[in-house]
């Protein structure tokens, strides 16, 4: 899983190296910009993934491989609903996004360029959180690393091509993710169809994947269980959304420099969260499968290693931190605000590795309402208030806030798990 995960922020990194190269800081902005606002709606419909994998991982510990079928149809139906409905609102939504987003006018104009090609690529996107969390959730890591590996392997080609090659610049960037995600739709669905192809046929035959898929008791449960996780994911775009707006408001330095800091955060949360996607399964089995004592000893386990990588993570970015910076962009204004701020990223790994890890177990559990309780009080109650109180430290003081609030979901969580509710937690039907 830590294989599979560290491939998607290293494409991230590879996009931004390919932009951060060309002759001006605002094609970086642009495009960082413009990314977010897609990225906005594939975050937030996170909970596609989450949900899929631990009710999946569930369904596999308890031997019910029928229900593992309905949960994968239910997921890829919703995704499909929620792309549909973003793509019939997309003028609307671009608009008022970019209007709140800020910027230069060259900021706004290929940021506007990036979101509106990027757009198209929805439907695949969200339909691949739902395939990559039902392969997750019935221990198939393997070929979630296969899969991943081979799309941003497509990705990163494709970028050199359409940038560097045909001089396409932010349409190539986004034009070759579009490509990347519908193959990976592709693979996952082949992959899916290959192997379960005898259960799915039966089940079409019988015609109860419908009745099944449209029952009114298990259809509100999960919108339930959904509706917490989303809450929960939206208030995290809500903070990095924050930065890359603030960011762009700064100037167009600010907002290039911030865009490779958030590409090594992604580096550092999508490698430990190698480790909590792996507990979340191990979690979601051992409750399904009634084992206790195993479910504890997963956390215990899940907590040295997340430490572990923490650790060597801040390391790295310690001695390595000003050759990574100027291998994503040579431009020298921002290369020089990125070492300006780039302390931040060395602190990070070790204050927010916490978070991850404890989101990776309660996703095992399916108990998003504590997961939504600690989102809230560390994005209204740490990130903006401090964020407030901080403002005249400009850039500093952004990234100040954020790193209290990573450490503070960590903390709640914990808190929550092995203090307040460690009886209703552990407690495996």
């Amino acid at each position: 899983m830590i294989l599979s995960n560290i491939t998607v922020p290293l494409l991230g990194l590879v996009d931004t190296a390919v932009i951060g190269h060309l002759d001006q800081a605002y094609f970086l902005g642009g495009s960082t910009v413009g990314a977010m606002l897609i990225t906005a709606v594939t975050w937030l419909c996170g909970f596609l993934r989450m949900s899929t994998t631990g009710l999946s991982a569930q369904a596999y510990g308890a031997f019910d491989k029928q229900q593992g079928l309905i949960i994968l149809m239910r997921g890829l139906l919703v995704a499909v609903l929620i792309a549909s409905v973003v793509l019939i609102l997309q003028g609307f939504y671009l608009d008022i996004a970019l209007s709140l987003a800020g910027g230069s006018e060259q900021v706004q104009y290929y940021a506007r360029q990036y979101s509106e090609i990027r757009i198209w690529g929805l439907p695949a996107a969200l339909a691949n959180l739902v395939i990559l969390g039902w392969l997750l959730g019935n221990h198939q890591a393997k070929t979630v690393m296969v899969l991943l590996i081979v799309t941003n392997l497509i990705n990163l080609v494709l970028d050199l091509v359409f940038v560097l090659g045909l001089g396409w610049q932010v349409r190539g960037v986004a034009l070759a993710t579009i490509v990347a995600e519908y193959s990976g739709l592709t693979l996952g669905l082949a992959v899916i169809i290959r192997s379960k192809f005898g259960e799915l046929k039966l089940m079409l035959q019988e015609k109860t994947w419908f009745r099944l898929l449209g029952n009114r008791a298990a259809l509100l449960e999960y919108f339930k269980l959904n509706r917490d996780i989303l809450i929960r994911t939206l208030c995290l775009e809500v903070c990095f959304i924050f930065i890359t707006f603030q960011g762009a408001r700064l100037g167009d330095d600010i907002v290039a420099a911030n865009a490779i800091l958030m590409n090594f955060l992604l580096l550092i949360s999508f490698g430990l969260d190698g480790i909590a996607n792996a507990a979340e399964v191990m979690v979601g089995k051992a409750k399904g499968a009634g084992e206790g004592k195993k479910l504890k000893s997963v956390v215990n386990v899940s907590l040295f290693w997340s430490g572990l990588f923490a650790l060597l993570y801040s390391l790295a970015f310690m001695i390595g931190g000003q050759y990574f910076i100027t291998l994503i962009s040579d431009i020298p204004s921002v290369v020089q605000q990125a070492n300006l701020y780039f302390s931040w990223i060395i602190f990070l790994p070790v204050l927010s590795c916490w978070c991850y890890l404890y989101d990776g177990v309660y996703i095992g559990l399916m108990q998003a309402k504590a997961m939504r309780n600690s989102m809230l009080l560390a994005t209204f109650g740490c990130f903006f208030p401090l964020w407030w109180l901080l403002q005249e430290y400009g850039n500093h003081g952004l990234w100040a806030a954020f790193s209290v609030f990573m450490l503070m979901r960590g903390l709640t969580l914990a808190w929550h798990f092995h203090i307040a509710g460690s009886g209703k937690v552990l407690t495996v039907k």
